[in-house]
């Protein structure tokens, strides 16, 4: 039997000293990688620590901010001190306007009422000297209830001569110093409440006349400046609502349109290039120079109005038009070509293939971009703030064209309210509330995702 060739031949010289350099070079190779996996995670570590101090940092802040401290107290609406006339009844022959003018009437004579002793009396049921000292007892509870009573019984005249129990906002520093978030031990010159009524609000705490119950107020109720306990979101939520649905109405339906004609059917040439490199130059457009755009064209040129929904609206679609085109060609360039070629052998034209095959593949793709870019379009401050609406408004915004604000503005102004140890739970509040949304919004990106999603 004949020997393999090369069988007997002795090992090449040095081929030990090679095979030692190659496995040294093998588990050093080795080592590195494992020292760069080891990085990585530990920058994924760090980041996510950092992720959840913040978020637990904000989360112990503003929860207790969702809770706020109430009185009850039994109003009598005693006929003596509401001396005012019934209600204009409408007539067959009034008009709309007519009728409306008489109810404002009836209801600016409602301001004549003494509210504040319906108030001190109804105080007075549980501490009785507080008839004494008036002002240290009206302290307790905060100036806007003083409408909320003029309001029940504008809604309500029947009550009149009736005790009905309600539920009333103490003082925001009332607030502040039965939760502790003032040191009780500072001197009475730096304290907000008069010594009486720190007092009197202890006592009402611990007989259980004052309670810490979840705040519909911030909720339900607009900003405040002259009832600060009665400051909420309501037309904050309602403004950036209004932005919300002007963004999506305006740049979703344009952003995609301009994302299908540049990757399917734009001709590839200087101009379309030009285009392309503009889009991306203002995908990073610092944000507020897009504010210094819709306060020029917007307000100055177009007349619209200042601090409206409409102009933020306006706005943000400008700032979200790159972000929903680049995303959505990237989507359509992920699809493969052999789609848009099968659909066309069968005889298909372009834009049936487009339209048929390829959008209805790439919906989950550019659902997912549109929502996010409307949900970044949300968390953005600088631009509103160049239009005017961080102006004070009082009232919640029936259109987009009134005057309101928005959450990220809200949270900004609050942030540097004076009455700090109150409005920094409340602003922590708001950030909760501003988060839920956005997070709101990328669940919902994500289940459109998977529930459009198709596999080829």
């Amino acid at each position: 039997m004949s020997s393999i060739p090369g069988m007997d031949k002795k090992p090449v010289r040095g081929y030990a000293s090679v095979q030692a350099k190659v496995e040294k070079s093998l588990k050093m190779r080795r080592h590195k990688e494992i020292g760069f996996r080891m990085l990585g995670v530990s920058a994924i570590s760090i980041a996510l620590l950092l992720v959840a101090i913040l978020f637990a940092s904000i989360m112990a802040r503003g929860f207790p901010a969702f809770w706020q401290t109430e009185i009850d107290l039994e109003i009598t609406f005693d006929r003596e001190v509401i001396q005012v006339q019934p209600p204009p009844v409408r007539s067959d022959f009034a008009s709309d306007a007519e009728y409306k003018n008489a109810r404002d009437n009836w209801t600016n004579e409602l301001m004549f009422v003494d509210f504040n002793g319906l108030l001190l009396n109804g105080i007075a049921r549980h501490i009785p000297e507080a008839t004494q000292n008036p002002e240290a007892a009206l302290a307790l509870v905060t100036s806007g209830e003083l409408f909320a009573l003029r309001d029940k019984l504008a809604a309500n005249p029947g009550i009149v001569g009736q005790t009905v129990t309600l539920s009333l906002l103490t003082d925001a520093n009332v607030d502040v110093w039965l939760k502790g978030n003032i040191d009780r031990s500072l001197p009475d010159d730096r304290q907000q409440l008069m010594p009486q009524t720190r007092a009197w609000a202890d006592q009402l705490y611990e007989q259980g006349v004052i309670q810490n119950r979840f705040s519909t107020a911030l909720f339900m109720n607009p900003d405040s400046r002259s009832s600060m306990a009665s400051a909420g979101l309501a037309g904050a939520f309602v403004g950036t609502l209004f932005m919300m649905v002007i963004v999506i109405v305006l740049s979703v339906p344009i952003g995609v349109a301009t994302a299908i004609y540049l990757e399917e059917f734009a001709p590839k040439n200087r101009f379309t290039d030009l285009i392309e490199v503009n889009i991306n130059n203002l995908a990073a457009v610092p944000s507020i120079v897009f504010g210094i755009l819709g306060a020029a064209v917007f307000i100055l040129w177009f007349k619209l109005p200042m601090s409206a929904p409409v102009v933020g609206g306006l706005v943000l679609s400008l700032m979200t038009l790159p972000t929903v085109i680049i995303a959505t060609r990237s989507t359509l360039k992920a699809i493969p070509p052999s789609i848009r070629e099968g659909a066309m052998a069968l005889g298909a034209s372009k834009v049936q293939a487009i339209t048929g095959h390829v959008l209805p593949l790439a919906i989950p793709g550019i659902l997912t971009a549109s929502i996010i870019g409307v949900a970044q379009a949300i968390g953005e401050t600088a631009p509103l703030l160049l239009i005017g609406m961080s102006a004070f408004v009082a009232h919640i915004p029936q259109s987009p064209f009134e005057q309101s604000t928005a959450l990220p503005v809200q949270i900004y102004l609050w942030q540097g309210n004076e009455l700090r140890n109150f409005f920094e739970g409340r602003t922590s509040a708001a950030i909760i509330v501003l988060l839920a949304v956005m997070l709101a919004l990328n669940s919902l990106a994500i289940w459109l995702r998977k529930r459009f999603e198709t596999r080829w």
